[in-house]
């Protein structure tokens, strides 16, 4: 039996090997995991009835190519107050943690939920919308709790992991949307002896998604652990190794490196159109087929997109890794953004169908695909980050960015669709106005490495 000494020879003198992936730690990941949905749980239960709501609040007094830009306002008005605030919630969680953020943020959108659902004025649902983007702050707390808990090696396994609950929010919120809105009219053997409901047609799709968001507060308050450690400074009097003293939150300035604002600008291109890619698909869907839409109710509108959500969370959920690592994260992210070229012409084709042989199964199909394709930016946001306890504030500056370009996205993409709805005016300006947006965030992308192993090896 060989002894210590020759066992530590041997284990010294072999030659180093490569790094092994450290194991993901479960018994948070799948908590954080569920942290990812709230936000888009939300949004995509409004998606499917918001044009309808709009038209039936009587804002756009009859014009239909109105539908689309107070659809776009309804949808800035939530990531105005988010750009607002976000940083500020990112960089409180650097120095009290991201579970009490989590938690606020979750109590928040339920109750905007409720609210939305018992407004019946365009000022009450911004309103709602404002409060909702002011205190939501549960999709970035996730991203940094993930960074937080995650290495090089695992944090790509872990996000391959992130389309599951974004197929479920994705695929339940258009359901419980597209469903449920105006259930009186729609189930009256049910719900029709209900005042409440018939006051408010848009109260029950609403209120579930808010159970469900309370569901996570409470799994959240029981089983999250916190996942950020404040750095503590060691005693004047006693000698430390300064590698191994933890390094404290940065300051802003500290913050904008290169790196960061890399990240950060290529971020908030693929926001910009991500946003007004995802605020134009229910508004393209509603609007009649003879103006360029294809004239479809709230239950169909809500069934295509949980099809396309589920579709494209399979996809990537079984590629994903697979590809990152065998091309890299940048070359998945810039030929995912670019193939929104070719999704972006398929609007006019799929309505062009439409009016040549109706809503057949062609165009159901062609819609199913049209979905935002890999998309891996968070990946280089950890590897930009100057340290390790500036992780929050890091994501921060990525989050306002984004947001910011999310208030545009949606507003601006919904205004130039109503414009070229209008008589006189060039039905493609929409697709023009689009595509322009993708070559902007390929040209962002081109900033990027080609892996985020590239900047943490730098640092």
């Amino acid at each position: 039996m060989s002894s210590p000494k020759t066992l530590d020879k041997y284990l010294l003198q072999r030659p180093e090997q490569p790094k092994a992936k450290t194991p993901l730690p479960w018994d948070q990941i799948w908590i954080l995991l569920l942290l990812e949905m709230p936000e888009l749980l939300s949004s995509r239960t409004l998606a499917p009835f918001i044009p309808q709501l709009v038209r039936d609040i009587g804002v756009t007094h009859g014009d239909e190519s109105q539908v689309g830009h107070y659809t776009g306002i309804l949808e800035s008005s939530y990531y105005a107050a988010h750009t607002l605030t976000i940083f500020y919630w990112s960089q409180l969680s650097d120095h009290i943690g991201r579970k009490p953020v989590i938690l606020t943020a979750l109590l928040a959108i339920s109750i905007s939920m409720f609210s939305f659902g018992l407004s019946k004025t365009f000022f009450a649902l911004v309103v709602s919308r404002v409060v909702c983007g002011a205190f939501d702050a549960s999709d970035s707390m996730a991203k940094s709790s993930l960074m937080d808990i995650t290495d090089a090696t695992n944090m790509p396994k872990a996000y391959s992991y992130v389309p599951i609950p974004w197929t479920i929010a994705g695929t339940v919120g258009s359901l419980i949307g597209g469903s449920l809105s105006r259930p009186a009219d729609r189930f009256p053997d049910i719900f029709g002896r209900s005042e409440l409901l018939k006051t408010y047609p848009y109260l029950l799709p609403c209120s579930i998604s808010a159970f469900l968001i309370s569901t996570m507060w409470l799994a959240t308050y029981i089983r999250l652990q916190e996942s950020y450690s404040k750095p503590r400074q060691p005693l004047s009097d006693v000698i430390v190794d300064p590698g191994k003293v933890k390094s404290k939150p940065l300051p802003l300035r500290a913050l904008l490196t290169s790196k960061v604002l890399s990240v950060t600008a290529s971020y908030a291109t693929t926001g910009l159109f991500q946003m007004g890619f995802n605020s134009l698909l229910p508004v393209f869907y509603a609007t009649p087929i003879e103006l360029g839409g294809l004239s479809l109710d709230p239950p169909r509108i809500g069934a295509l997109l949980a099809a396309s959500s589920a579709m494209h969370g399979i996809f990537q959920l079984l590629f994903y890794t697979r590809l990152n690592d065998r091309f890299g994260a940048r070359a998945i992210h810039i030929t995912g953004v670019s193939s929104c070229i070719p999704m972006v012409i398929l609007f006019p084709v799929t309505n062009a169908l439409a009016r040549a042989c109706g809503i057949g199964v062609a165009v159901w199909l062609i819609n199913l695909i049209m979905c935002f394709p890999l998309a891996c930016i968070t990946l280089f946001v950890r590897a930009a980050a100057p340290n390790r306890a500036s992780l929050g504030a890091t994501n921060g500056i990525a989050q306002v960015a984004v947001a910011a370009a999310r208030i545009i996205g949606p507003a601006s993409a919904a205004s130039v669709f109503s414009y070229s709805l209008q008589e006189g005016h060039d039905a493609w300006t929409i697709y023009y106005f689009l595509i322009a947006i993708v070559f902007l965030a390929v040209g962002t992308a081109l900033l990027l490495p080609r892996d985020p192993s590239v900047w943490d090896d730098s640092q």
